[in-house]
């Protein structure tokens, strides 16, 4: 009797077991390197080509730089960053979830990769810098430093962000590079004449729902925060986030 109840347990916890490890979380299959499928609808939207293609999961939706794909081709996404409720203002509509990446076939290279598709504006390394400056300006920029307690030059941002992190600052800055309504905001490239160009501290990048121009002086209000990792080798060492935009 006492092994019948010890063997009737121990098939109770394997049974939770398989039932806890045969559904795993969307999060796991986000976590991949690859997802492969079938295309089965593509739209395209400002630089980017949304697809639904089909998985050995199922139908999911992705996002990758613009790309011409016929219906019915093998695809292979890279680097797959989950987004939940993810509302593409472009389309008019609001995905449950769709993955960001890039085609497996897509290379840093390409015009449309490198530059427009890139919602952060340039692909950073571990220490923020960029491998695309952005619209180069032919004319040395010189933007007056924000006033106040919390105004900050770019390259004070760098060099400050330790003790920046999570606190509000106000930053004055040329507009070097726009890219609107990608990720659910506004990413914004700024430029005030600071820094060095070589180290990769001359330009900040800011989130906003707020608008703004390539060439415009603005002023932003916003958080400071550090070391912020988007996935697919798109880190910042300094980035200020939720920003306004004056």
């Amino acid at each position: 009797m006492r092994s019948a109840v010890i063997a009737v347990l121990a098939m109770a916890v394997l049974g939770c077991t398989v039932v806890a490890t045969e559904e795993p979380p969307t999060a796991q299959t986000a976590g991949q390197n690859r997802i492969a499928g079938t295309v089965l609808e593509t739209l395209d939207a400002s630089s980017y080509t949304y697809l639904r293609f089909e998985t050995p999961d199922g139908e999911a939706w992705a996002a990758v730089p613009q790309a011409r794909l016929e219906i019915g081709a093998e695809v292979v996404i890279a680097n797959p960053q989950t987004m939940s409720n993810f509302e593409s203002k472009t389309l008019g509509r609001t995905f449950d979830t769709i993955y960001f990446g890039t085609l497996e076939e897509q290379h840093a290279s390409s015009p449309v990769a490198k530059d427009e598709a890139n919602p952060h504006g340039s692909k950073q390394d571990a220490m923020g810098r960029g491998d695309s400056a952005g619209d180069a300006n032919i004319t040395p920029i010189e933007v007056a430093k924000a006033e106040g307690a919390t105004g900050r030059t770019v390259a004070e941002l760098y060099s400050e962000r330790g003790d920046l992190a999570g606190k509000t600052v106000a930053l004055r800055g040329k507009v070097v590079k726009y890219s609107a309504g990608i990720m659910g905001r506004n990413w914004i490239h700024l430029q005030d004449g600071t820094g060095d160009a070589a180290a990769g501290t001359n330009d900040i990048t800011v989130t906003s729902s707020g608008t703004t121009a390539v060439g415009d002086i603005i002023l932003v209000e916003g958080t400071v925060a550090v070391d912020k990792d988007f996935g697919a080798g798109y880190r910042y060492a300094v980035i200020v986030e939720e920003a306004s935009v004056k």
